[in-house]
């Protein structure tokens, strides 16, 4: 049901790549919710995914850019005020990918450039978008910006990789920018920290399924689903939660303050 939150504000929505996907979820709700959006992911999951279908449907446009391209950044900016008649209210970073993990390689045994590689693809691209948006002066004052992010940025899971460092990045990136945004224009930044979610790329770490389930017997209101992700993503992006930023926001059904839960030794 559409509460008019996001009424008369305009935002650039990353990493939309399918309906599983929380990107594609966030885009939805934000235009449920009154906000005008462009829709943006690399060329590359432009073709692989359905994000026209879902432009489409929402009556958004679509800009291809490269996370990872300053110049891609610019013309994504440029190109969205210019769409929007002024400047951006809200974006989502929702952007990862590890060509180790893809390539099923060990932790300990890691391929240095593509680990550059998911660094900035997972996590650098969340600075260049910022210091280009500065830079631009492309954010309303009182904007929010926010990216996701996983507890492995806190805890060990073996399997996750490198991703692991490339989300405390993430983090680390949103408290540090988040401080000099805050003083310059209020731009209020956030990362909130999911539960693992059926994504097309959350299924594709090695045990995904067995740790899905077991995350949610930890959880005592089990996993949040990629929907409730975002309508929390709409209330960070909405007026309600102007004074929140520089934050980790756990979105995971009680998670990451758990020990131990009865049900897993069941």
């Amino acid at each position: 049901m559409s509460s008019g939150i996001l009424k008369g504000k305009r935002g650039i929505v990353f990493g939309a790549m399918d309906p599983n996907s929380i990107a594609w979820k966030v885009a939805e709700k934000c235009v449920e919710h009154g906000a005008e959006i462009v829709l943006t992911n690399a060329p590359v999951a432009l073709r692989m995914g359905a994000i026209n279908e879902l432009a489409e449907k929402l009556n958004a446009k679509v800009i291809p850019a490269d996370a990872t391209s300053l110049e891609d950044l610019e013309n994504l900016l440029k190109e969205s005020m210019e769409i929007f008649g002024g400047k951006i209210d809200f974006i989502l970073h929702s952007i990862g990918m590890s060509l180790n993990v893809r390539k099923k390689k060990e932790y300990t045994d890691l391929n240095y450039e593509w680990m550059l590689k998911t660094f900035d693809i997972s996590a650098i691209s969340f600075h260049k978008l910022m210091q280009t948006a500065m830079k631009m002066d492309a954010m309303s004052d009182w904007g929010s910006i926010v990216a996701l992010t996983y507890i492995a940025a806190q805890r060990t899971f073996p399997d996750y990789s490198e991703m692991a460092e490339s989300k405390a990045l993430l983090e680390s990136f949103a408290r540090s920018f988040g401080y000099h945004w805050a003083k310059k224009a209020h731009v209020r930044v956030n990362t909130i920290s999911q539960s693992p979610t059926m994504t097309t790329a959350g299924t594709g770490v090695k045990g995904f399924t067995d740790f899905f389930g077991y995350a949610d017997k930890m959880s005592p209101l089990g996993n949040a689903s990629a929907e409730a992700c975002a309508d929390y993503c709409i209330t960070m992006f909405s007026d309600l939660t102007r004074m929140v930023t520089m934050q980790n926001l756990y979105h995971d059904g009680g998670f990451s303050s758990m020990g131990m839960a009865p049900e897993v030794l069941e």
